[in-house]
């Protein structure tokens, strides 16, 4: 990941990457991340700005700092807007597993009439595919449609390391709401092809609407879930 003095504090930015890490199992609870030194190398920073975003993780209650023995990773569950209980990705990194994000494309559009984008963005929208590996194996398939306006600024190497609706809100976009479709669906030939099953296979879609507070729409995604690998699981805290 590339960090920029342009994209705000450095140390926020390092932040949010080693969250979003530890978020998706890359550094499983129980398990040390990376030294100073080796963070300093990778991020190209100094001393201070790696500690500086090390002592906000412990300060939320991910990381665990002991002298002489590393930095320990104690929680990796995050509150999350979309409900009132934890993220499908939580859930599986909980259980265990590893969850790698891939960014497929990322590019302005031009939407076909009649087709949702094109209802709720008109002529041309930023469409971002992405890819979930579930321990390495290709598992979702997300594509995502949004205001072509909102992603100005938006750098194409953040989208592939931190949470879309994270950068969404870093534009200054307050998401209010959420509304989740589901479905069983073929998915289109190409995504097929990716999440690697067979062709016409019965997949799980799901469909989601993102609003600002204002009631717009800012963001319609669909994702193709290969159930055969994993099942959906949402958990609901009451």
């Amino acid at each position: 990941m590339n960090v920029s003095r342009k994209k705000g504090p450095l140390y926020l930015q390092i932040k949010k990457a080693l969250k979003d890490r530890i978020l998706h199992g890359m550094y499983p609870v129980g398990s040390n991340i990376p030294s100073e030194p080796q963070l300093e190398e990778e991020f190209d920073v100094s001393k201070i700005t790696v500690r500086n975003a090390i002592k906000e993780l412990v300060q939320e209650g991910y990381l665990e700092k002991k002298s002489g023995k590393g930095t320990k990773v104690i929680r990796n569950t995050s509150v999350s807007k979309l409900s009132k209980g934890k993220r499908f990705t939580e859930v599986l990194v909980e259980e265990g597993h590893k969850i790698q994000k891939q960014l497929l494309q990322a590019e302005v559009i031009c939407s076909q009439e009649g087709t949702e984008p094109y209802r709720l963005f008109g002529e041309h929208c930023f469409r971002i595919e992405r890819l979930y590996r579930l321990d390495g194996m290709p598992y979702i398939h997300y594509t995502h449609y949004l205001d072509a306006e909102c992603m100005k600024g938006m750098e194409l190497s953040d989208i592939s390391v931190q949470s879309l609706y994270d950068l969404i809100e870093e534009q200054d976009i307050s998401l209010e709401k959420f509304r989740d479709g589901f479905a069983v669906a073929i998915a289109p030939s190409h995504v097929e092809k990716i999440l690697r099953v067979k062709e016409r296979t019965p997949l799980l879609k799901r469909s989601r609407y993102s609003y600002d507070e204002m009631g717009h729409v800012i963001e319609y995604s669909e994702g193709y879930y290969n159930t055969e690998m994993q099942h959906y699981i949402v958990n609901y805290d009451v």
